[in-house]
């Protein structure tokens, strides 16, 4: 088996045995003849798959009783629509822009209503997070919006907004699972599965049960579309029509990995601190490499920096990929090279992306 290491921000590497556990359940799951892929989602073979899946994610991110799952297609962009149609009741929510997805999220919640930034980190090219016990919230906000990690530009959220009565609502794509998460803290926690979880197709939505029935100010719940109204679908458990099963399943595996192999999520944020850890350090270590974001508010899964010129970090993206570092080219708004370390990439990679980030600095200094 000859696999590189792909440092993609999504879709991303899985962990080896859980490709495996689907390699083997492939041509006959469990009996039933056939592949996940070819079941029907009405069968008594996905059912019991699906209501695995979901008591996994409550027992591996500690989902209280009082807060909904629901498996959905379109991925986290879909669902920054779906959070203003079925959230804003009151006409306005507070958004935190602190990297392109959350400005998308403002930009799209304002089709529904006031989407106001309360907070803003454009103004040093988002690298760093607004204190958030220092912003001004509007008290007739019907959510505080916030992206908690920025894939693109390697920041995180350290604290998050704690309002009395205003619910929080965060976009968790890119760091669902790497860490222990107080689900008590949130209204709504949202996540495309392509980054931390499973294959692309999916994005899964946790929400306390109080916020759901209601639709935006001026928007009849009736009339908001099935297809986007979070009451219909997680009322059918998700399944209104077709639900996005392979990647159901693959998430109930990935489960299984964090319950079983790893053991928890405390034990995959040491693995994950560690490994980013490492890469700063070295990072912080030499004057080749440079990572713009600061200290504070570096990101855990997603790690940012450049080399001296565009030249040189072009040179270094071709020579990382012939020597099996693939997809460490950073976004298109930033530049320079990004490694995306999410808990399938393997410590061991680390120490080898290290070893080759070295080399290349002696070859170009």
């Amino acid at each position: 088996m000859n696999r590189v290491y792909n440092f993609s921000a999504g879709p991303s590497m899985l962990p080896v045995s859980v490709l495996q556990k689907a390699q083997a359940d492939l041509l006959d799951y469990h009996g039933s003849g056939m592949s996940v892929m070819e079941m029907s989602h009405r069968s008594k073979w996905f059912d019991e798959i699906i209501q695995n899946t979901e008591a996994g994610i409550r027992r591996v991110l500690g989902v209280p009783d009082n807060y909904k799952i629901g498996f959905f297609q379109g991925g986290a962009t879909q669902q920054f629509a779906m959070v203003p149609l079925n959230l804003m009741t009151t006409g306005t929510a507070d958004y935190l822009v602190t990297g392109n997805f959350s400005k998308k999220a403002a930009e799209e919640g304002a089709k529904f209503g006031t989407a106001r930034i309360a907070a803003s980190s454009k103004d040093r090219n988002f690298t760093y997070i607004p204190d958030v016990k220092a912003i001004d919230y509007d008290p007739n906000a019907s959510y505080i919006h916030i992206c908690q990690n920025n894939t693109i530009f390697g920041t995180r959220f350290r604290e998050v907004p704690q309002v009395d009565g205003i619910p929080l609502v965060a976009d968790m794509s890119s760091m669902i699972f790497s860490e222990p998460t107080d689900v008590t803290k949130y209204g709504c926690i949202y996540f495309g599965v392509q980054k931390n979880v499973a294959p692309a197709g999916m994005a899964i939505a946790i929400l306390r049960e109080d916020l759901l029935g209601k639709s935006a100010k001026g928007i009849p719940a009736d009339k908001i579309p099935t297809m986007m109204n979070y009451t219909t679908l997680i009322g059918k458990d998700s399944m209104y029509n077709t639900p996005p099963c392979w990647c159901i399943y693959m998430t109930g595996l990935m489960m299984e990995y964090l319950e079983h192999e790893i053991g928890g999520l405390e034990a995959m944020a040491q693995i994950n601190r560690d490994k980013a850890d490492k890469l700063y350090a070295y990072l912080d270590s030499q004057n080749f490499y440079h990572n713009p974001v600061e200290p504070d508010y570096r990101s855990m899964m997603n790690v940012t920096f450049t080399s001296p010129t565009p030249e040189l970090d072009k040179a270094f993206c071709a020579e990382a990929d012939k020597a099996g570092f693939v997809n460490l080219k950073g976004h298109r708004l930033v530049g320079g090279m990004r490694a995306s370390i999410y808990n399938a990439m393997p410590p061991k990679a680390i120490d080898d992306l290290i070893e080759f980030m070295e080399k290349f600095r002696k070859a170009n200094a």
